[in-house]
């Protein structure tokens, strides 16, 4: 059958999934899976040292309880000091990364050995948390206490996936009213493919055609005309 004029073009690029490499694979998914939302993890080394590391395979799975996952790939065979860290104490802080933040958070990510501690490095202030042992990320306008609930070895084993129950929110008033978390406000960061980070941008208004949980935005909550 010959096509018509108005069919769909269809001159993609064909990357079969058969045979990709992790380096390859990686490239790939990162640069079409964004923005990604970043978790600016604190934990506690076996000496007591915190550390802080930033994470951009991360976001809520589940909010009942309320429940966040992040995806920890192994450094060359060997297991990163946040993975270790969870594992063997079962906590962990999820800190909400920001336009204000990105500097700090960035050089975070700077490949220190495990008996450094980033926060102390980079003069990072820390407060106590309620719930868990690890504590909490002063300049982030958000902080979420986790406690592990389990951990699933993905694929070919580089990657795992620690899944955490958030037992505590750290809300700045600036943020929050008590209700809702003002996301523009807030102004979070995200990850885009390679080196560059994002900001919220033009934001888009669209009502919810489905009711949410808290029904915040959804069609039946507009004004009727």
């Amino acid at each position: 059958m010959t096509p018509s004029n108005d069919s769909p073009r269809d001159d993609f690029i064909l990357v079969d999934g058969e045979g990709l490499d992790t380096a390859q694979a990686y490239r790939l998914l990162i640069g079409c899976t964004a923005p990604r939302p970043i978790a600016w993890i604190t934990s506690l080394g076996p000496d007591g040292r915190v550390n802080a590391a930033p994470f951009s395979s991360y976001n809520y799975v589940a909010t009942s309880p309320p429940m966040l996952a992040i995806n920890i790939a192994a450094r060359e065979g060997e297991i990163k000091d946040t993975a270790r860290n969870i594992r063997e104490t079962g906590e962990f802080v999820v800190n909400v990364a920001t336009e204000s933040t990105m500097e700090t958070m960035h050089a975070s990510a700077a490949n220190y050995p495990p008996d450094v501690s980033e926060c102390e490095a980079l003069g990072i202030d820390l407060l106590p948390s309620h719930r868990v042992k690890v504590p909490r990320i002063a300049m982030t306008p958000v902080q979420m206490e986790c406690k592990l609930d389990q951990i699933i070895v993905l694929g070919r084993g580089v990657n795992t996936l620690f899944i955490g129950e958030v037992v505590a929110f750290h809300l700045s008033p600036e943020i929050y009213d008590g209700s809702r978390v003002d996301s523009v406000k807030m102004r979070p960061i995200a990850r885009l493919g390679g080196p560059y980070y994002a900001g919220l941008g033009e934001i888009f208004h669209r009502p919810m055609l489905q009711r949410p949980p808290g029904g915040e935005g959804w069609v039946g909550d507009e004004p009727k005309s």
